[in-house]
């Protein structure tokens, strides 16, 4: 049996199966390392927006909560953008706004001074990007937020463009395809060619939106050697169980829509229900007609496939190489001892969803991912 702390070039290798004897040899690996991985292209990035168009990107965040998370949140990200060289304004709403003495938005309360709010920096050329603190009202309400969003400004990849994208595995678009109001298919035509590779875009092209907290995740599994870098695009994550805790459309349905679009086997797991996620087999080879021909089959066929579950979490976890967990709850707490040995454990939530002694039985654990989140918000940005 391999050594479970095998290292190459300085990453952590996803370990074989630990031996029950080997307690409390787990790592604890924070946001930072991982997150300065993509600094330094961000930064450049940044410099010749600069450079090109002479001013900074500015980025809006609005605020219409009390929620502290929320507003650790945006502090951070200020932060982050001031020492990035990005411009970055605060809008505080309603109740949020009535907290923070000479607020300009003061006056404005509800779901109508969270749209109005939106809608003005969507028509405000001087803003190259949005962002907006969730939860607010929650359930459709927000959602619908969500979609008021131009897709020209979301930075968090949360319009409907962007997560029809995901879920059928399109990953490169014309940027233009976002400005009309054309069907969400249009990004299937000529202009949206499936078998691109990230190194030989054509300028014309660029990758579509990911859910920042989703891909800060996957850039995290990446980091430490989930993702196989010597297999194929597309398929690096294979071989590769993940249970994913939280079936949200910010963060647990993206995520595992990703992961399985890249050949893992995912469990989701939601408050009443289990399902499972798993990449699409290729279609067996059809006579096609004359439409076909010109929308390829296989187009439809990439992205993965949801199924019930029935088995039990509890079965989930014991078969699971990774666990993530994004419950917002600060009573909720994965077992330890329903982990897979040597498994890696990342913490999503801004509450600790994993017992004290997690490390007991994880190779790795990652406590929280905000750090990457917010690099991976203005690399969308």
């Amino acid at each position: 049996m391999e050594d479970s702390k095998q290292t190459l070039e300085g990453k952590v290798f996803l370990p074989s199966q630990k031996p029950a004897s080997a307690v409390g040899a787990g790592k604890l690996l924070k946001a930072d390392p991982i997150a300065e991985n993509f600094r330094a292209d961000i930064q450049q990035s940044i410099s010749e927006f600069i450079s090109r168009d002479g001013r900074h990107p500015k980025l809006v965040g609005i605020l219409a909560t009390q929620s502290k998370p929320s507003e650790m949140y945006a502090e951070f990200t200020r932060k982050t953008c001031v020492a990035l060289g990005v411009d970055f304004a605060l809008k505080r709403v309603g109740i949020a706004a009535s907290s923070a003495e000479g607020s300009e938005n003061g006056s404005s309360e509800g779901l109508g001074g969270v749209e109005e709010t939106i809608v003005e920096a969507n028509l405000d050329n001087t803003i190259s990007g949005i962002m907006v603190y969730y939860p607010i009202f929650g359930g459709l309400q927000d959602h619908y937020l969500q979609q008021v969003v131009s897709p020209a400004k979301d930075v968090e990849g949360l319009n409907v463009k962007f997560h029809y994208n995901l879920y059928h595995n399109i990953r490169f678009i014309s940027p233009r395809s976002l400005l009309s109001a054309a069907t969400v298919t249009a990004a299937l035509d000529e202009e949206s060619p499936q078998n691109l590779k990230e190194d030989n875009l054509p300028k014309w092209i660029v990758k579509s939106i990911l859910p920042c907290t989703s891909l800060a995740i996957v850039k995290c599994l990446e980091y430490v050697g989930v993702y196989n870098k010597l297999l194929d695009y597309g398929d690096r994550a294979y071989g590769r169980t993940v249970t994913v805790i939280n079936r949200s459309e910010v963060v647990g349905r993206p995520l595992a829509a990703l992961l399985s679009n890249d050949g893992a086997r995912v469990f989701s797991i939601d408050i009443d229900s289990i399902q499972e996620y798993n990449k699409r087999p290729p279609p067996v080879a059809q006579p096609v007609t004359s439409f076909e021909q010109q929308k390829p089959l296989s187009q439809y066929y990439k992205r993965h496939v949801v199924h019930p579950s029935n088995m039990t979490l509890e079965e989930c976890l014991a078969l699971s190489d990774v666990v993530v967990s994004a419950v917002p709850s600060d009573t909720y707490k994965v077992k330890t001892e329903a982990l897979k040995h040597g498994c890696i454990c990342v913490n999503v939530s801004s509450e600790k969803n994993f017992e004290s002694n997690v490390r007991d039985k994880a190779s790795l654990y990652i406590p929280a991912v905000g750090k990457v989140t917010i690099l991976m918000l203005l690399r969308n940005l």
